[in-house]
């Protein structure tokens, strides 16, 4: 009887401790939910209600009507498994002037731009007897285009529109059109509130007719739809942001993110996160981040320097991303 116990618990034991992976980990667009930049990833992407520091239209489409004079910034992301990852973005303010703030110069509007470059390389194709006869690549891309606008000093509104590109293998491509759409409410001048939906209408539709003719068919894979609600509140004396948010999808996940940005010392800002707390399935791993930028002028623009550190589970590897901004 201890033996049959114990062969029993032997092989029972894998199956219970196997984790409930979520349908989200096999639905598409993965890559665009990794994040955007050093400072949204190292503060472990909860920075939708964030409206102070260079800011992207990423986290929420209603950001950019808070951005600081015009940015620019780029940044790439080291990963394992022969995978790519980069990332570059352009958000311009326009400033009114308007009876309701005083007469004084607003920045009530912005527009931001931007592009997300993923891909996998060195990929064997193999014959029937296993002999590699060719190496192959993917490729998928994000081009967004957001517009806010700030209706008073604690509303404002934005929304993206998102195009999505991915080359599968030789003629098998697809395309797709989703929609983001955000809000930012401040009850004053430390304390926001954010709302965001994410991917409304995104979808890949494949056809293979182009490689099996009669045999090929038609799929489309619809991407997670995702809502967000963040807080992030800001201290003045220490210079400390915090943030938190939570997203919930209709792939039945809802991951807690956190992160904090200290100011501390004149240019010079730290920063740490986490990401995917999964509250559906406490066995899931989180992803810890920790990361820094410094900045300097040069002449009448700040020119900066970002990097942020991720333990990526399931990698060999950790993810490491160097990012430049120019805000001018």
């Amino acid at each position: 009887m201890k033996k049959l116990i114990l062969i029993s618990l032997l092989f029972t034991s894998p199956i219970i401790s196997q984790t409930n992976f979520s349908p989200i980990n096999s639905m598409p667009g993965s890559f665009s939910r990794m994040g955007f930049g050093a400072r949204g990833i190292g503060m472990g992407n909860a920075i939708s209600a964030v409206s102070d520091g260079n800011l992207v239209s990423y986290y929420n489409p209603a950001l950019s009507a808070f951005q600081e004079n015009n940015l620019f910034h780029t940044s790439y992301s080291f990963l394992s498994l022969d995978r790519t990852l980069s990332f570059i973005n352009y958000t311009r303010k326009f400033e009114f002037k308007r009876e309701s703030y005083e007469k004084q110069k607003a920045s009530i509007a912005g527009i931001s731009t931007g592009l997300i470059l993923a891909g996998v390389s060195n990929i064997d194709l193999r014959d029937n007897e296993g002999e590699i006869f060719d190496n192959i690549s993917t490729m998928e891309s994000q081009f967004f285009i957001s517009l806010s606008n700030r209706f008073s000093e604690k509303f404002a509104l934005g929304i993206a529109f998102k195009f999505y590109y991915y080359k599968l293998y030789k003629e098998i491509t697809t395309t797709s059109l989703g929609i983001d759409i955000g809000v930012l409410y401040s009850f004053n001048k430390n304390f926001n509130l954010s709302f965001v939906i994410v991917d409304l209408n995104s979808a890949y539709k494949w056809d293979t007719g182009s490689i099996y003719g009669q045999n090929g068919n038609t799929t489309t894979n619809k991407f997670p739809l995702l809502k967000k609600i963040g807080l992030a509140y800001k201290l003045t004396n220490p210079n400390i942001i915090t943030a938190i948010e939570l997203e919930s999808s209709n792939a039945k996940t809802n991951y807690l993110r956190s992160g904090i940005e200290y100011n501390i010392y004149q240019n010079l800002f730290i920063r740490c996160g986490l990401d995917r707390f999964n509250l559906s399935d406490t066995e899931t791993p989180i992803r810890p981040s920790f990361g820094f930028s410094y900045f300097y002028k040069i002449n009448s623009s700040k020119v900066g320097i970002d990097y942020a550190f991720v333990i990526e589970p399931y990698s060999i590897n950790n993810q490491h991303i160097i990012g430049l901004n120019i805000n001018f």
